[in-house]
């Protein structure tokens, strides 16, 4: 049996943490069984990480990444405020369901607080009932909207 939270670290991931930056893009795509083709290069990791704007937290157990969450800071151009938009949270399979997803995003609201941010907001898919049902059980509030993507052809 896994331990319990108490165990585990929540990190906010920086400059030197190109190794875990690596191990959270692999959970990444562990949990939603994504294929990507290429991994970005350590020296793009390790710029991507200094960057203000980037925010990626990961929960470790072990040495090992078992669960993180990316973010990005959107200036807003109406006032001097930012907002937070949750890109990915995900907690590695046999660690779901234990409050580490909470935890990471406890970590986040701490951060916006302590950065004077505001709002955060995630976008989820509707027939995803896991995410819809954690971001309403640790206080989001739904929103109804249509998300169009754009790519190039």
């Amino acid at each position: 049996m896994n331990t319990p939270t108490t165990e585990i670290e929540i990190k906010r991931l920086g400059t030197g943490d190109v190794a875990l930056a690596q191990q959270l893009i692999q959970l990444f795509r562990d949990v939603f069984e994504r294929e990507d083709e290429t991994d970005a290069e350590p020296n793009y990791l390790s710029q991507l990480l200094r960057n203000n704007t980037f925010v990626a937290f990961a929960a470790i157990q072990d040495s090992q990444v078992i669960g993180g969450l990316t973010a990005y800071e959107l200036p807003m151009y109406y006032s001097a405020s930012s907002e937070m938009f949750i890109y990915d949270v995900a907690v590695s399979a046999e660690y779901q369901r234990r409050g580490i997803g909470k935890l990471l995003l406890t970590a986040l609201k701490k951060y916006c607080q302590q950065q004077n941010i505001p709002e955060i907001f995630v976008a989820a898919h509707a027939e995803d009932t896991h995410a819809l049902e954690f971001y309403q059980a640790t206080g989001g509030m739904a929103e109804k909207v249509v998300h169009f993507t754009y790519s190039e052809e």
